[in-house]
Parts: structure tokens; sequence; C-alpha cells
């Protein structure tokens, strides 16, 4: 018997015959060697592409800022630094509010109006919360920003929070100073909407914008001091339909809790407004407010103020976060740590000692080994 192919193909099977079927296609895409590989350009190229308006090495130049090899930090610096001169001529507009409270959808909406309407070129940066177990991030924004994510004057770009402090990292504010030089005049960067991200957001930005919903329960939680006082506006989201004398109701309230508060620095007492961002519905009011607010504060010199006020704060964050690192990646720090943490779980010193024994030897190792 002849088992060479198919046994049912041998003469005594009398009326079986199976094929031999067809060729498998090969395991790698052959399509994929065909794909240029990406060229590596140098500091001096990068910011003339991104001066030209290049999307895709704008992409890369964020991505190599984003990069925590040491090598691809080098070159992102000195491209910063390069595209300096050129940044600083948009309007950064901070959003945040809760989770469900239509940022995506709003951004979409805003985003549309301002370059169809108002000839604007916009960045996004969302910043997307990283998992605390598996460190990963769905970076779904631009699923959710349908129409914007079409229009060649936007650049949408998501971001891991990677666990940095409520989600927002330094490289947000480096980020916006290559989208400045690419052209975008208006940034847009959305909070995760939770934690302490308000205050970062906050300090990287020119117009802070709290969104918030109405029809949820007691409106009352959403007047919350910090994050009010840290509002330059506010608008009351899906005032639509059944909502609306619900979303008008919030608006009453949350206007006359600000009534409540001192005069903001800015020398303007936040505005409240109601909108749909899903039928985009009002957008015209709430740009037309925030470019009032822009005008006003550059007329009194508060927006330079807050701008100088923002550049030193995170001198002072890019230092302390520079002391870290190297606190860590200290070789004398890597060793002891574990030993040290071990102590501590077994009761034998206290944390505060630990960390002092820990300090000690970082200093002891600084000393020998210098900068």
């Amino acid at each position: 018997m002849n088992f060479i192919e198919h046994p049912e193909n041998d003469p005594q099977y009398t009326g079986l015959n199976v094929n031999k079927g067809i060729v498998q296609p090969p395991v790698i895409n052959p399509y994929l060697a065909k794909r240029k590989k990406r060229r590596d350009y140098t500091p001096a190229e990068y910011t003339e592409e991104i001066r030209k308006g290049n999307i895709t090495v704008l992409s890369q130049a964020v991505t190599l800022l984003e990069s925590q090899k040491t090598e691809h930090q080098t070159i992102a610096q000195e491209v910063i630094e390069k595209c300096l001169p050129f940044s600083g001529n948009s309007v950064r507009i901070g959003i945040t509010g809760v989770p469900g409270a239509g940022k995506s959808t709003s951004i979409d909406a805003f985003g549309v109006h301002l370059i169809n309407k108002r000839n604007r070129k916009l960045a996004v940066l969302a910043i997307d919360p990283s998992s605390e177990r598996s460190k990963g991030s769905i970076l779904g924004d631009k699923t959710r920003m349908e129409e914007l994510s079409r229009e060649p004057k936007a650049f949408i770009r998501p971001s891991p929070s990677a666990g940095s402090l409520g989600g927002v990292a330094r490289k947000t504010r480096e980020t916006i100073i290559l989208c400045e030089a690419a052209g975008f005049d208006t940034i847009f960067v959305e909070t995760v909407g939770v934690g302490q991200s308000e205050t970062a957001v906050h300090s990287m930005v020119d117009f802070f914008l709290l969104i918030q919903l109405a029809g949820t329960g007691d409106e009352l939680q959403g007047i919350k001091r910090g994050i009010m006082e840290m509002a330059d506006g506010i608008i009351v989201n899906k005032a639509d339909g059944n909502n609306i004398e619900k979303a008008n109701l919030a608006a009453a309230q949350y206007r006359n809790a600000l009534h409540l508060f001192p005069l903001p620095p800015s020398g303007r007492t936040p505005e409240v407004l109601t909108y749909s961002g899903y039928y985009q519905l009002e957008i015209t009011e709430i740009w037309d407010m925030i470019d009032e607010y822009i005008d006003f504060t550059k007329k009194n010199g508060y927006f330079e103020q807050r701008r100088n006020s923002q550049s030193k704060y995170w001198m002072y964050e890019s230092i302390n976060e520079q002391l870290k690192n190297h606190f860590y990646q200290s070789p004398e720090i890597e060793k002891a740590l574990a030993f040290k943490e071990k102590q501590v779980l077994d009761s034998e010193i206290s944390s505060f000692k630990a960390a002092k024994q820990m300090m000690d030897i970082y200093f002891t190792s600084q000393r020998l080994h210098p900068f």
C-alpha cells in the first residue's frame, strides 16, 4: 500500500480521492520585506523636518522623548533645544473632568470646530492611564475622536502615563515644544481625570477647562474647592434633550459656588457654560469665552507671568526627577536597597532610619564618585 501521500488514494479504496490541496503561503508576510527601514535622523535633521510640519518625523521625535534609553534621551534633548526658539506661539489648553464626562467626545467636537471654523492647527496630547499591574495602556483616544483623527491639520498623540504622578510626565511639556515648532497654534492636553494630574496639567497650560456633568446625582459633589480654584472656565456637558434643565441648574450651582471663592490671579472670574459635545451644540460660545480670556490675560500681563512661573516650576521638577533617577541608578544604592528593605520588613529598623542610612550611602558614594 502506498502511504506517501494519502492512504485513501490507494486503489483498494474505490470511490475515495483526496486532493493534494493548495500550496501554503509563507509564514512571514512578503510585503514586510518591501517596507522601507525607518531612517535615523540627526538632531538637526529632526528639527528641520519638524519645522516643515512633517508629522511622521514629529511622531518619531516624541517617541524618542518617551524612550528610557540614554542615547535616545540625548538626541531628544538636543532636538528640544533646537526647537525651543520656535516654540511658545500657541494657545495651550488643559482639559479635565471625571471619567465619563465626555472629554474625548468634546475634544473631537472642539477640534473640528477650531480647524474648520477658525482655521487653527491643532495638536492633542492625550495622557492614557497605565495599568498599575501590567503597566500597559489601551491608547484608544483616537477611536473616540473619529472626525478629528481624519483632519490633516490635527495631530493626536496618546501617551501612556507609565505610573508617573497623576498620569502626566514632564515629557508632555517637552512634547508641547515640539508641536509648537511644527506649527501647531493650539495645543490640547487632556488629563486622565484622576489623582493629581490636574495640578500637573494646570502648570503647563494657558487656560484650564473643567468639564462637568449634570443629572448624575448630587451636583455638589462636583464642587471641589481645589479643582474649582484651578479652573479658568467650567462647562457642563450633555445639555441636550431632557437633560437641558438639569444642566442649567447645575451651571447655576457652579456659578454660585464660584462667587464664594476669591478672585483668581488672572483677574477674571471663571465663566460657566452649558453645551452638548455629542450634538455639537454651543461650541462657538465656549471658544468665544476662551478667546476672550486669552485676550484679557495678554493685555493685563498675566499670560506672560503664568508662562514664566510655569517654566520655573518645570525647571525644579526636572531637577527633582533627575536627582531621583540618579539616586536609584547608583550601583551602591542598588546593592543596599534590597537588604534595607528586608530589615524594614523584618522590623529590625524603622522606615525612617532605613531611608536615612540609604541617603548616607548615596552621599558617601557621591563624594567618591561625583556626578
